[in-house]
């Protein structure tokens, strides 16, 4: 008997309930750098060290890339293997607990792997410790035994290179941040044009058809940021699917307003956060801990999930005393900006 096979916008079907035949989001992640969108100054400064790398037969060097979650630095280092026809292996900081797990994965690699390490702020010190010599000289240093009797014995390690993605720079030791010799990269936010272009080309693979209105909308609201972007199509594809629609400004809209997302691409912890410092602090200034203690929430979430969008639209504002709010924000909730704080301003 013949073995059918249909696909269905990215599932494909055996005669099963259907699996997907991929991960999603690795099927919306670039494969060529043709595909990556943004980020142009980063990608001609890869492109030329890697096809430098690639014309001495060396293994490029290392590499740190950081910035807000969602912006593409492990699509970064999945396209840096596929460039340089590289092994590449994951791990994270958090994963690496002992020195013993560095070790096992450094010796299980091969001449021209890549090891990226998502999260490396992360690392505990000791393990940096064991890092230092692996980046710099390709050995790896093992202390045999404790006491008086312990010896040390040192391991040639394969040409590789590590790559590093991290959302919090600053914590990383100084000492790290300069073996990585290949350099360090920032990701920026993207804008508009690229969120679209990053859109129109997810739903060409998830094979849905997306007006130029809704498209828009998607952007306005994707927070600058290509993983909320696709999160966003795909919730709106969902809706459209059960509905039996197509993807329109209207059930964009629709979709959003389930998800509690606002015009200005707000959800329902931003809200909390901006309507707190405006109604319980007269609009700050108000330090992180107790603006946490007051929204129930950990300080971390508010610090690298909420505040950077926030900052960056200019809806909340810095300052030696904490967080204060200002007049857009207040505008955006639809509350009156403090006379007191407008008098300052003029």
């Amino acid at each position: 008997m013949s073995r059918q096979l249909t696909k269905n916008k990215g599932v494909e079907k055996d005669g099963n309930e259907g699996k997907d035949f991929e991960f999603l989001d690795q099927t919306l992640r670039p494969s060529k750098w043709d595909e990556y969108i943004g980020q142009e100054n980063i990608k001609k400064n890869l492109q030329i060290l890697l096809n430098a790398a690639k014309e001495r037969n060396h293994p490029p060097e290392h590499l740190l890339f950081y910035g807000p979650p969602g912006l593409g630095k492990t699509t970064l280092a999945h396209l840096i293997a596929k460039e340089t026809s590289s092994q590449m292996r994951s791990t994270s900081g958090p994963a690496i607990e002992k020195v013993g797990d560095l070790a096992s994965i450094l010796t299980n690699l091969s001449s021209g792997d890549i090891l990226f390490i998502d999260e490396i702020h992360r690392l505990n010190k000791t393990i940096e410790e064991v890092l230092y010599p692996a980046m710099e000289s390709r050995s790896l240093d093992i202390i045999l035994g404790k006491g008086p009797s312990a010896r040390t014995i040192q391991l040639e390690l394969p040409a590789f290179t590590l790559i590093g993605a991290t959302t919090r720079v600053a914590m990383l030791s100084s000492p790290l941040r300069s073996r990585f010799s290949g350099g360090v990269f920032r990701l920026e936010f993207y804008n508009p044009e690229e969120i679209k272009q990053i859109i129109k080309r997810s739903a060409n693979i998830l094979g849905v058809f997306l007006d130029k209105t809704a498209a828009e909308i998607i952007a306005d609201r994707s927070r600058f940021t290509p993983r909320t972007a696709n999160y966003l199509l795909k919730r709106a594809r969902d809706y459209a699917q059960i509905n039996k629609k197509n993807i329109d400004e209207e059930v964009v809209n629709e979709a959003f307003n389930l998800l509690g997302i606002d015009g200005a691409g707000l959800n329902a912890s931003d809200r909390a956060l901006l309507e707190t410092i405006a109604k319980k602090f007269a609009g700050g200034p108000v330090g992180l801990s107790t603006l946490a203690a007051s929204l129930s929430e950990e300080e971390a979430t508010i610090e690298e999930f909420n505040e950077p969008y926030l900052l960056q639209i200019g809806f909340i504002e810095r300052t030696p005393r904490g967080r204060t709010l200002t007049k857009h924000a207040y505008n955006h909730l639809g509350l009156d900006f403090p006379e007191e704080r407008q008098e300052k301003l003029l």
